[in-house]
């Protein structure tokens, strides 16, 4: 039995793979969500009139990897306290956010952000959100930088590229 996640940190393609590299994570899907825009191009989130985060999500068994293994990742991957912004990617579409998916995920998410922020001297600007509507990306974004020779193998340590 597989759970749902999703999160944001940035650029879509780095978050996936990051993820797909994970045991227990059995699918993978970036796109957009959390905005006002029905069925967004990726044209049209990255214009910022959307309101979409660009974000990942995701199926795991919670039998081979807990959602606070999950949620340790997420912090690893980005910057939090960086608003609307992650390296030279700026915009709301680049916002941190956590769209959980039922309560438990709310309050360990919570929890998580909590602890995180004694990890950081600025506020860490992390949404906490139920999951809106998940709208998945064309699929040339869909395991974009695998399909570009980056390693998905799972437990695969290979430094991420990001490009674009």
């Amino acid at each position: 039995m597989t759970t749902k996640a999703t999160f944001a940190a940035g650029c879509f393609w780095s978050v996936e793979l990051l993820f797909q590299r994970v045991a227990g994570i059995t699918k993978t899907r970036v796109g957009y969500t959390n905005g006002t825009v029905e069925n967004p191009t990726y044209r049209q989130v990255c214009s910022g009139k959307t309101g979409c985060a660009e974000a990942v999500e995701l199926d795991y068994n919670p039998s081979e990897v807990s959602y606070n293994q999950l949620l340790d990742l997420f912090w690893s991957k980005h910057d939090p306290t960086t608003l609307n912004r992650q390296g030279n990617d700026v915009g709301s579409q680049y916002r941190s956010g956590i769209y959980y998916h039922n309560e438990e995920q709310k309050n360990e998410a919570t929890a998580s952000k909590e602890k995180e922020q004694k990890k950081h001297k600025s506020p860490i600007t992390t949404e906490i959100l139920p999951a809106g509507i998940f709208y998945p990306a064309e699929e040339e974004h869909q395991q974009y930088l695998e399909k570009g020779g980056q390693c998905a193998s799972k437990n695969c340590t290979d430094k991420i590229r990001c490009y674009g």
